[in-house]
């Protein structure tokens, strides 16, 4: 009996989209990463933002989002390969079709794609900005990234300044309770609710609620980042609705305004 480490469904059924879009940004070693992609600015200077992409690795819809980002905030955004030296989930075999693929993706969610194994690499990413200048750190990230980043806010030595969640997998209200900064909890339909809810009530508590922010969209898990179609039309609508609504997010926790 395989460990069943991810219990989204839409998360393990949705399949990534081709997309033409062609990134803005370059690759280049960074933080102990080999590769990482860099779009924005050439040094991090007063914002700079970290994302955890998710199970799909580098695709050019989460990409467009983080040369939304840039743009919008004037701010370096840096996306790491997290799952090096492994690979990300292939997108040819999504969604598993057989037993022995549904196991083999919950072990991903359990070895390469495990949260808790991520944060550490993430804070170091964040201190790294930090060293090289940048006066705002925030994070965001996407399925299995959202409860990294949100990990990642919650530790003791964060050097993160904000942390959003978009579409989040594995999602717990536990994991904000120790939280310290704003967060921006951005789930589709496909999320449970009750957990969001919790989340809420938690950060309500927290001196940082007026700074945080949340939408429920009525999308897809995945709407925003590899599953996306820009095609389509509803789609686009909620994609483009919420990287202004991160950018939003960010400018008002770090007081900078949108360009």
């Amino acid at each position: 009996m395989s460990t069943v480490h991810n219990t989204n469904v839409a998360c393990c059924t949705i399949p990534p989209v081709q997309s033409n879009y062609t990134p803005k940004g370059k690759y280049k070693s960074y933080a102990g990463f080999n590769k990482v992609y860099v779009t924005g600015p050439e040094k991090p200077g007063n914002v700079a933002l970290v994302c955890v992409y998710d199970i799909f690795g580098f695709k050019p819809q989460t990409q467009q989002g983080a040369d939304i980002l840039a743009e919008k905030l004037n701010a370096q955004v840096v996306m790491p390969d997290f799952f090096e030296p492994a690979e990300p989930w292939p997108a040819d075999k999504f969604p598993p079709q057989t037993d022995e693929e549904k196991a083999k993706l919950q072990a991903f969610f359990g070895g390469p794609a495990k949260p808790q194994d991520a944060v550490a690499k993430l804070i170091n990413v964040g201190k790294e900005l930090r060293s090289e200048g940048a006066q705002w750190v925030g994070t965001y990230g996407f399925c299995w990234g959202g409860k990294v980043t949100i990990l990642s806010g919650s530790n003791a030595s964060t050097p993160f300044d904000a942390v959003a969640a978009v579409h989040p997998a594995m999602l717990n209200h536990g994991d904000v309770t120790d939280l310290k900064v704003p967060l921006g909890l951005y789930p589709s339909k496909d999320e449970p609710v009750d957990e969001s809810k919790q989340i809420l009530e938690i950060v309500s508590k927290k001196p940082f609620s007026d700074k945080s922010d949340y939408k429920l969209y009525d999308s897809f898990h995945g709407f925003a980042a590899a599953r996306a179609n820009l095609d389509d039309a509803e789609n686009k609508k909620h994609y483009e609705d919420l990287y202004a609504r991160l950018a939003t997010f960010f400018s008002k926790a770090s007081g900078t305004p949108l360009h």
